[in-house]
Formats: structure tokens, sequence, C-alpha cells
């Protein structure tokens, strides 16, 4: 089936081939948390992106694949509630960002800033961060090879806007940093990668960005 960027609330898991890696989408928990497993096809080597929830679901979906690295886009529950099962299970070494791991469950092993680099095998992933949210939210950037870019926002930047802020001075830093760290430096057909519901492209996105500067959310 080709991959569209929708699974249902706790249903089957899609995936893409994306140059050398393979990207797995799967819906967990109540709040339809995305996680998405980034796997080395030449390796078999695995990276995560948020262990959010249902602890059996993603190991189910992770198989026989060696689990290296699992990323934590930002300090929210629901972003991490399989987190310390997952990685007692796989050993995985554990990223986040300075301003928000102190808020997790287990022990971060990497801390990362912005423009650091994350790998999957030799195969790198470029920390962007992304303020507002929460202080230490990270987007990651893979740049596919002879392909497009695809972004993993977490909670930062969703069809139809940017994520929840609880104040303006929030949601003046998320929409800086969206606008000079994703939109001005990456195309149109950019895939967003977000951390509930669907998929997007920031050619999609792009046109709508003085409505969210005037509506303020």
């Amino acid at each position: 089936m080709t991959y569209s960027g929708h699974v249902d609330p706790q249903g089957a898991p899609a995936t893409r081939e994306a140059g050398p890696l393979t990207i797995t989408k799967v819906s967990v928990g109540p709040m339809d948390n995305n996680a998405y497993f980034l796997r080395n096809s030449a390796t078999g080597e695995t990276l995560l992106i948020d262990a959010a929830n249902d602890a059996d679901t993603l190991l189910r979906v992770l198989g026989d694949a060696e689990l290296a690295t699992i990323v934590t886009t930002h300090r929210h529950g629901d972003h991490w509630q399989a987190l310390a099962e997952v990685a007692k299970d796989t050993n995985a070494r554990l990223v986040a960002h300075a301003a928000d791991a102190e808020a997790l469950p287990v022990v971060a092993t990497d801390l990362v800033g912005h423009g650091d680099t994350v790998t999957v095998g030799e195969v790198p992933l470029e920390v962007i961060h992304l303020v507002g949210h929460t202080p230490g939210a990270i987007a990651l950037l893979y740049r596919e090879p002879g392909g497009r870019p695809h972004l993993f926002t977490g909670d930062s930047l969703f069809p139809g806007g940017p994520g929840k802020t609880n104040s303006p001075e929030d949601f003046r830093s998320l929409m800086n940093h969206l606008e000079s760290r994703v939109f001005a430096q990456l195309p149109d057909d950019t895939w967003v990668y977000p951390g509930h519901g669907d998929d997007t492209t920031l050619g999609q996105e792009r046109p709508h960005l003085g409505e969210w500067r005037d509506r303020g959310w």
C-alpha cells in the first residue's frame, strides 16, 4: 500500500521506504500518539522516536530489529509512558534535550541541543530545537539522499498549526523557531511526521504562517 501518513488509532502500522532508512509509523495509547521507527536497511539498526505508550505494541512492531536509540521529542507524559519498559527490554541509549530531560522517568544517556546529530547506523538525523511547546522540544530531520527531507516534529508542528503553548511569549518563540529553523531552511516537499494524527508537508502549511501569527495559536 502507498504510504499516506494516516494510521488508525491503535491500529496497524504503516511503513515507507526512504532511501537507506525504512520509516514505520504506529499509533499507541488513548491520546493517539504517533511513534516512529527508523530502521537502517543495511544494518538493521533502529531508532524509535517517542516511546509514547503501549510497550507491547512497540516491541511487537520492532520485532527482531536492534533498537539502538530512543529519542524523546519533549517532556510531556503522553510521549514517554512506555519509555522505561522499552528501554529496559532493549538497553537502547536514551536521547533528549537537556531542558526537558529532567522530566523523563528514566535518565537520558545522551543530551542533545540544536544542530547536534543523532545517527541510525551511519545515517545522520539533525536535531532542531523548537522552544515553545516545552523548553526542550526537538524535531529530527532526515535528509533522504536523492529524495525529500523527512521532519519528525513531536508536538511542535501539526497539520493546521503549531503545537499548544501556554503564553504569548511561548507562542512567539515557537513561531519564530518554526519560521527560521524549519520553513526558511527546508523545501515545500519536506514531509512532516507529527506527534499525533496525520502527516503533512511544509508546502501544505507554509501559506498559513501569517494566519497562525494573527490568531495567536
